[in-house]
């Protein structure tokens, strides 16, 4: 792999979300019967998504009781939670961080397919064909470098890569969230032999394998790593606390790895006209502008005025139209999480 876009360093205030396990109910304002309240399961951090769901309830009348994810399991307890809820489905649509895991749902045929407004206004690399899920508001997969330790060139970082001694490298467990999603792209496109070979190859060299994005993002911000794979969320954080940071795209084959945000309608919910309200309001325009807006900079993947971007997306913007198509990588993220899973058995 290889960055081969300059580093970027721009500058916003964040503060880091966090994510709460159980259902909340968000508030009594809509006119909606509890018979009627769609039950939302939600991996996005609580503290952006829930006034984005707060704001649905205000404007439509329709009552909403969300489930959030909790950090340590990275978007898959939820996904877990869906399959083994499959014959008899407690949720109504799920607002899943990634979207690989949300593709896998619907491979298992645990999801309603649906083709509204939103669903027409998003590329087709970050959405089913049959419209079993929709990708909005994305982050990218980044290496963030300490500057204070090291240039941030692609050539700087391909020669730390290069390395004996990867220590001073981290990466997050690629078991869970967008790491996993990393991986996914790897064994699509690189082919499972060859990400195998490099998988041991870096371990073999004693490349920092943490327990999350978060944590990746603190060792480099701090100076006990140099680099490391990150999000651009998590990135941002570092950057807004003042922290000596800068950022450059992952790039495999010349593309990024852009990884949405995504939605799906649970086949099987008696709610089906407020749960389509619902994914057209997540992804819309408006919603994807608003957490552009937040302080984690999702990016939007749809059209939008990008004017009304804040500076630190437009760039982002940009390197989203190069991304990878993840459209049909439900197959290789199964395949490459069973691998994963035998690997930590050993």
């Amino acid at each position: 792999m290889t960055a081969t876009n300059k580093p970027y360093n721009g500058f916003a205030f964040v503060v880091a979300g966090a994510a709460i396990a159980g259902a909340v109910t968000l508030g009594s304002g809509g006119c909606s019967s509890d018979q009627d309240a769609l039950v939302v399961y939600c991996a996005h951090d609580q503290v952006f998504s829930e006034r984005i769901l707060r704001r649905f309830e205000q404007e439509t009348g329709i009552r909403v009781v969300p489930r959030f994810d909790t950090e340590a399991t990275k978007s898959l307890g939820l996904t877990n939670l869906l399959i083994s809820e499959k014959e008899h489905p407690r949720c109504d649509v799920f607002w899943n961080n990634q979207m690989l895991g949300t593709a896998e749902l619907g491979r298992q045929g645990i999801l309603h397919a649906y083709k509204g407004d939103g669903y027409r206004r998003i590329p087709e690399a970050y959405k089913d064909p049959e419209g079993y899920w929709t990708g909005f508001a994305a982050r990218l997969r980044v290496y963030i470098v300490n500057t204070d330790l090291m240039q941030p060139t692609d050539e700087e970082i391909e020669r730390r890569f290069a390395g004996d001694d990867l220590s001073r490298i981290a990466v997050a467990r690629p078991m869970f969230g967008t790491t996993l999603s990393h991986y996914s792209v790897l064994w699509n496109l690189w082919k499972p032999d060859r990400l195998k070979l490099w998988h041991a190859d870096t371990r073999r060299r004693e490349i920092s394998e943490v327990a999350g994005n978060s944590t990746v993002m603190n060792l480099v911000a701090k100076g006990t790593c140099d680099l490391g794979w990150t999000d651009t969320d998590d990135f941002f954080v570092a950057k807004d606390r003042g922290d000596p940071v800068a950022m450059t795209p992952i790039r495999v084959n010349g593309e990024t790895i852009c990884i949405p945000n995504s939605v799906a309608i649970i086949k099987g919910t008696t709610r089906l006209r407020q749960a389509q309200q619902l994914v057209d309001f997540l992804l819309s325009a408006e919603t994807e502008l608003e957490l552009a807006k937040s302080q984690s900079r999702q990016i939007p993947l749809g059209t939008v005025d990008e004017g009304d971007l804040p500076p630190d997306v437009r760039p982002l913007k940009k390197w989203a139209e190069e991304g990878c198509n993840l459209s049909g990588l439900a197959q290789s993220r199964g395949e490459c999480l069973a691998w994963l899973k035998s690997e930590s058995v050993r």
